[in-house]
């Protein structure tokens, strides 16, 4: 394996792509060889990886834009530090030096004849990360397949390389429950025919695509493409074909699913674009059919929104939500937040929020989406908002809800 004390000194910074594009050989070799080099920082997005929690050497501090996978374990362990920013700000992040960026560890696919390599399925804030990066090293995996929208790299711009042939990571899909699939019919009832959307990936966001299915010439404008997306492709749903830019082709800044996705996306009307890009506020408002729909942790009366801590943990990240819910507020179509009425037996609906942090401000909300309903919220007053927002609430909850609220409380 490489020697990597060849490029990196004690205290520096480092990043890595995520996800399916995590260079999981590269970080094994930073984590075996960490203890030789010194302390190093290490930023990273969402990681599976399991060696960061399960003997993480003390030479290693990580931070990230939320606690995202496995760093949920770490945040639990008090070794996470996690910088709240939107996910469109990384970039700028990266470029002004506040984010660790002396040496860049990314997975890319073979070369082609000209000796360059794509990104992949992980282009997202790692093209942005680069250009302000001096020192990259990169595996060179056989099995990742090349992608358009971004720009290739030059084998010359990498300070060493390996090379595997492994499959991707891959994020296997649960089916839904019937909570999700009433939650999804919601939603679907509130994108027209021509909307360009945004969703991420998991169970609710594929139940979600799931219930468009019946729907025609959607777009697709997201940080995350995943296997439902894909389905929705075959059907002929997602053609793209009234999008105010980008017609015609899918804009994404990563792929998240199974090897059956990793095998066709370099087939498909798609194109990985960095987060400058898909996260841009100048770009986004262009997108005046955008629909905005994420989750959350938790709604308060006023439609604030809580995505990123549960209890005394950080589970979530601002990340993209309010990158996309803000655009799709205020120029686009509408932004919004689905989650189910209860996690637990504990309302999700909630007089205020429980856990502190306010991820999406209740200003760039349009609707709340349980499975009892879709409460909407734009124009609507914050004693409305409240009585609204209740009766989406699940039904044994309603009544502890109706008693503490309080209008004199929700004043501007």
């Amino acid at each position: 394996m490489i020697d990597l004390s060849r490029h990196v000194s004690p205290g520096a910074g480092i990043w890595w792509s995520q996800t399916s594009a995590e260079p999981t050989p590269l970080v094994h070799a930073l984590l075996d060889q960490v203890r030789d080099i010194g302390p190093v920082r290490a930023f990273v997005g969402l990681t599976w990886d399991r060696r960061l929690t399960r003997d993480l050497p003390p030479e290693v501090s990580v931070v990230s834009y939320g606690g995202l996978g496995e760093l949920r374990t770490l945040a639990r362990a008090g070794r996470l530090d996690v910088v709240p920013c939107h996910y469109g700000a990384l970039p700028r992040l990266f470029a002004e030096g506040r984010l660790p960026s002396d040496v860049g560890l990314v997975q890319v696919s073979p070369p082609d004849a000209d000796g360059l390599v794509s990104l992949g399925v992980g282009v997202d804030y790692i093209a942005d990360a680069i250009e302000h990066t001096p020192v990259l090293i990169a595996e060179i995996n056989h099995r990742m397949p090349p992608t358009r929208g971004s720009a290739r790299i030059p084998l010359s711009r990498f300070a060493a390389v390996v090379e595997t042939d492994r499959p991707l990571l891959e994020a296997p899909e649960r089916p839904g429950d019937a909570v999700e699939a009433a939650i999804a019919r919601h939603v679907a009832g509130l994108v027209d025919d021509g909307d360009t959307i945004q969703i991420g990936v998991g169970t609710l966001p594929s139940a979600v695509l799931e219930a468009l299915s019946g729907h025609t010439d959607l777009g697709l404008h997201s940080g995350l493409m995943s296997d439902a997306v894909l389905r929705l492709v075959d059907k002929g749903v997602l053609t793209g074909a009234r999008k105010q830019i980008d017609p015609g082709v899918l804009v994404t800044g990563a792929a998240l699913g199974s090897t059956a996705l990793y095998e066709r996306v370099a087939d498909l009307p798609a194109l990985f674009r960095p987060a400058s890009y898909t996260h841009s506020p100048a770009v986004l408002s262009q997108l005046t059919s955008l629909v905005s729909i994420n989750s959350a942790i938790e709604v308060d009366l006023t439609g604030q929104v809580g995505a990123e801590v549960a209890g005394d943990t950080y589970v979530g990240a601002v990340g993209g939500q309010v990158d996309f819910s803000r655009a799709a507020s205020r120029t686009g179509a509408r932004s919004i937040i689905a989650l189910r009425s209860t996690v637990k037996g504990v309302s999700t609906i909630k007089v205020a929020l429980d856990f502190g942090a306010v991820t999406t401000a209740r200003a760039d909300v349009d609707h709340v989406v349980t499975e009892h309903g879709a409460a909407e919220l734009r124009g609507v007053g914050l004693a409305e908002r409240a009585r609204r927002l209740i009766a989406v609430a699940a039904p044994e909850h309603r009544e502890e809800l109706e008693k503490a609220f309080m209008p004199t409380e929700l004043a501007p």
